[in-house]
């Protein structure tokens, strides 16, 4: 019973230390871009704001339209942490780039790709899993790399 009282009081605590903190929405605390580099290479890219990190392991990618196939994601190894929630696992903090292996498509079409993550912020809040996603048109073949395409690009203001 001890346990239970002291798991609810800490639950409690950290409730109404986040009620304090303005957290920002996962979209603006995992912020997600990619680009094309070619027809056959992505780019995905997580800016993780400062107080924030994102699971290595809650990372998944998809690509449409019917065809186009991913390779496996050349994940940059993450920083070990014992987390309350998880164990050990490994996170990410800062910018995380991640190249993805396309095939099934040619140059001059567009992908949907969607990146599924998941993280926390540091005063003891975790984000359930989120769904971000970019359109992507393909280089055509020995073109430039495409242009990074934020998922969630900033509001214009009448100001700017």
């Amino acid at each position: 019973m001890a346990v239970a009282v002291c798991c609810c009081a800490l639950a409690a605590q950290r409730t109404a230390e986040a009620a304090q903190v303005d957290l920002l929405p996962a979209e603006q605390a995992f912020r997600f871009s990619a680009r094309a580099l070619d027809d056959r290479t992505l780019e995905a890219r997580f800016a993780i704001a400062d107080g924030y990190y994102l699971y290595r392991d809650k990372i998944k990618f998809v690509v449409t339209p019917e065809g186009a196939v991913l390779g496996a994601a050349s994940l940059p190894a993450g920083k070990v942490k014992t987390d309350e929630f998880f164990g050990k696992v490994e996170t990410y903090r800062g910018n995380v780039v991640v190249k993805l292996p396309l095939s099934g498509v040619s140059a001059g079409q567009s992908v949907l790709l969607e990146a599924d993550s998941q993280g926390c912020a540091d005063v003891g809040v975790c984000y359930p899993p989120t769904r971000q996603k970019v359109s992507l048109p393909l280089p055509a073949v020995g073109a430039a790399p495409g242009v990074l395409v934020d998922a969630t690009p900033p509001k214009k203001t009448w100001f700017k």
